[in-house]
């Protein structure tokens, strides 16, 4: 994959500060910016968990650990799936 480097100017003290190594500070950006990405439909969770070198699972759990939903269903939208469920479990449930 292609990659580019980007720059991103900080005052030093904000890394002293925090006890941030570079490689840590990148990290949490790049971290950041992809979970950014996803949030905003621009990457799928396949993707963001690609480019962030981790399995699709991780990067779920990973949106947990951040407040972020998997799945972003309205109560309506949630119900309306629950029903569904339901509804195919009493037409298993029923004699053929």
């Amino acid at each position: 994959m292609d990659t580019i480097t980007l720059e991103v100017p900080m005052p030093k003290e904000v890394f002293l500060t925090l006890g941030l190594s570079e490689r840590k500070a990148i990290e949490t950006m790049k971290r950041s910016f992809v979970i950014e990405l996803y949030k905003m439909d621009r990457i799928s969770s396949g993707k963001a968990a690609e480019l962030l070198g981790m399995q699709k699972f991780d990067f779920i759990r990973l949106l947990a650990e951040e407040g972020i939903p998997y799945f972003d269903y309205t109560d309506e939208d949630l119900e309306e799936e629950f029903k569904a469920v339901r509804e195919w479990k009493e037409q298993q449930a029923s004699p053929k």
